[in-house]
Formats: structure tokens, sequence, C-alpha cells
């Protein structure tokens, strides 16, 4: 896997769509934040929808788009709801479960959402497959792409100019690999 290729062409799409992006990640967060992160799952689906049109139709992402993928509310809202009671309870056990348990959770699930806006898949099948692409034949790549993908929305999650210009980035980034693993 060419890691630089997906970082230039993350940064290529970040450089020339800069105003739509900041906007439409503004409007994300907003919801996420507003909703007391309940919309917060459905909203990123809607968000990774509207930049895989970027990625593939050269496609301006709109602030409406954030909004596009509400039928995935309820499979998105159980699975959160599912995976935070039971990172909670690993938490509150002891620290290490919890963190295995969200680790894991993260790494197989790296395509879900990409998954379930580009293909339509349901949540099962969704984590199927992306747990199939992460365990294939190059799965230290995929490794090397989870610790990049959640080290820069760590990094931008950590101050508010930082995520607005990290996390269209991170995800332009993850969505590059995702084209070129589904193929």
């Amino acid at each position: 896997m060419d890691i630089k290729y997906h970082v230039e062409t993350a940064w290529k799409h970040c450089i020339s769509n800069a105003l739509s992006l900041i906007l439409i990640t503004l409007v994300a967060a907003a919801v996420s934040v507003v909703s007391i992160g309940i919309l917060a799952p459905v909203a990123f689906a809607g968000y990774t929808h509207s930049l895989l049109q970027l990625m593939r139709y050269n496609k301006e992402p709109k602030v409406q788009d954030v909004f596009s993928k509400m039928g995935l509310f309820l499979p998105l809202f159980g699975f959160t709801l599912i995976v935070f009671v039971i990172s909670l309870i690993g938490f509150t056990i002891l620290v290490v479960p919890g963190l295995i348990f969200t680790l894991i959770v993260g790494y197989t699930c790296l395509y879900m959402i990409p998954l379930m806006v580009d293909k339509q898949y349901g949540i099962i099948e969704a984590v199927k497959k992306s747990t199939a692409m992460v365990s294939g034949s190059h799965m230290m790549d995929h490794i090397i792409v989870f610790i990049l993908f959640f080290a820069l929305t760590a990094i931008g999650g950590s101050s508010f100019i930082g995520f607005i210009l990290l996390q269209p980035f991170a995800t332009l980034f993850l969505l590059s690999v995702y084209e070129a693993a589904d193929q």
C-alpha cells in the first residue's frame, strides 16, 4: 500500500475544497454537540458520504450532506450504544479490558461507515466486510492506517482549529485507502 499516495490525495482534496470542508466539518461537529452525541454517528455517515462523493466525482461537499444519511440512524445508534455500554463496563472493571475492546472495535470497524454509505450494507454486513478487509493479507498496512487515522483524529480533537483542519484530512485519507482496499 502506498501511504504517501493516500496522504497526497487527501491533501490535494483538502486544499482544493478548503472552505466547503471547513463548513461541513463545523456543521457535523455542531450537530454532534447539540444532540449530545446522539446524532454523531449518523452525521458522520453523511459527512463520510459527502467526502466520498468529493473523492470519486469531485463533487463539492455541501452542508446539507451531513443530514443525507438519516436513514442509518437506528442501526448506528444501536451499534454505538452497545459498543458504549460494553466499553464502559470494560473501563469500570479495569481500564485495560475497556481499552482493548475499544481498540479492537475501532480497528475491525475501520471501514464500516464507508461500506454502509457506499454499498448500502446493513450494520452486520458492514462489520463483517470491514473485519475481512482489515484482517486480510495486508493487515499490517491497515494497522498503520488505523494508527494514522486515530492519531490525526486525536490530535485534531485536542483543539477547535485542529479539528476543523485535521478531521477532513483524516477522513479523506481513510476514504482514499478504502477506495484502494475495496477494489
